[in-house]
């Protein structure tokens, strides 16, 4: 998550010159890899991999890790180097994409992650079998991990309760390929870095747009004036776009720190804590009802919600560094405070904000105005309709 992986890993699989690359990815970065080496290595043959299809010589194959385990074909890779993006999504054994990817025939392996963890080392095995270690799963659990056997329901299940040998299961990594490096070590940082995360939109928006009227889930949206129509156009290009969504939980799903997410609907950040309780993050919210900051005190990986009016002034969140705008305000005081609630005196890293934006939707319009400094009011909304 912002930890400058791709030109380290890019670089690494150019260096190895294979002929045939297969790059694995989540569904939402598949078009971020695929214009990252269009643009810097337009020697490669890139594709998104969806159907089957012939495979040219000095190939990137890029495909995410929920359609690889359906594509059998790329099992009969041969010669190739295999690189997984953020790789902690093999940490399930069980899981139909581990046991699919486990079984590919790579001659290089590279494994890119910030968290691949999460500080939790008993699901570090899978990729230390990726790498070349043949370790045990009974033999790395007895080596490396604390753990009791939990009666429930008359089967034992292991707890874990710490960790043990770990400078030594460093040592292991490291013999196997592995490299740990800070963030700084990476890339030399300035202080503040924005990250637009470009997001396809639906039918259902442009219907609307179209038309002024459309039914969502026995919910009937009808704009019969500007300002109703500019706010259910917000509303459907965020709470009501699940790729929005599925791009959030990509982005949590790759980072173990504390995360502020900033949203303006209640709709909004009822999906988001849904989505942070399948993740099992500890969530804290600051709204106009709830003003509840534990987890975010004392959990590493919290996400802290908060509504614009309620917590865009004021508050100092420097715990985290990285600020998520799931949708952004109208008003650019609102914007530009938000960022100084991580972005404050005594903050000793490089902060780091990504805004979700849906392509061909409201939202391109109102994050161009609020770079300027300048409010998106109703009245310049009708000016832009008319364009």
């Amino acid at each position: 998550m912002g930890l400058g992986k791709t030109f380290v890993g890019s670089e690494k699989l150019k260096e190895l010159n294979s002929n045939i690359n297969l790059v694995i990815c989540q569904k939402s970065k598949l078009d971020d890899w695929y214009e990252h080496f269009k643009t810097y290595y337009p020697e490669y043959n890139t594709f998104i991999y969806s159907k089957t299809r012939d495979i040219p010589t000095k190939s990137v194959i890029i495909i995410n890790y929920d359609l690889v385990w359906r594509r059998p074909e790329l099992m009969e890779l041969k010669n190739f180097t295999l690189m997984l993006d953020e790789s902690s999504m093999i940490k399930n054994p069980t899981s139909k994409r581990t046991k699919f990817i486990l079984k590919l025939r790579a001659e290089n392996v590279i494994l890119l992650s910030g968290t691949p963890c999460g500080g939790k080392y008993e699901e570090l095995h899978t990729q230390c079998n990726l790498l070349g270690w043949n370790i045990s799963k009974k033999l790395y659990w007895h080596q490396y991990i604390k753990f009791i056997n939990m009666d429930v329901g008359g089967f034992k299940i292991p707890k874990v309760t710490g960790y043990k040998n770990v400078e030594r299961l460093k040592e292991k990594l490291h013999d196997h390929g592995s490299i740990f490096m800070k963030t700084e070590e990476v890339f030399d940082l300035p202080d503040q870095v924005e990250i637009s995360v470009l997001i396809e939109n639906t039918k259902e928006y442009k219907k609307f747009k179209k038309d002024r009227l459309i039914t969502i889930n026995d919910t009937e949206l009808v704009a019969d004036t500007s300002l109703t129509k500019m706010l259910y156009l917000r509303q459907l290009a965020s709470q009501y776009n699940s790729n929005k969504l599925s791009s959030l939980k990509d982005l949590l799903e790759s980072t173990e720190d504390r995360v502020i997410i900033f949203y303006n609907f209640t709709e909004e950040m009822e999906q988001i804590k849904e989505v942070c309780g399948r993740l099992e993050k500890p969530v804290s919210i600051v709204n106009g009802q709830t003003k509840d900051l534990e987890n975010y005190k004392t959990k590493d990986n919290s996400i802290t919600l908060v509504q614009y009016q309620a917590g865009a002034m004021g508050l100092n969140l420097q715990l985290s560094n990285k600020i998520i705008y799931y949708s952004l305000p109208l008003a650019s005081e609102l914007f530009e405070q938000s960022k100084k609630r991580t972005h404050r005196i005594g903050q000793t890293r490089t902060c780091m904000y990504w805004y979700l934006i849906t392509k061909g939707s409201i939202e391109e319009q109102i994050c161009e105005v609020l770079k300027q400094r300048r409010d998106y009011t109703n009245k310049l909304f009708e000016e832009l309709e008319e364009i």
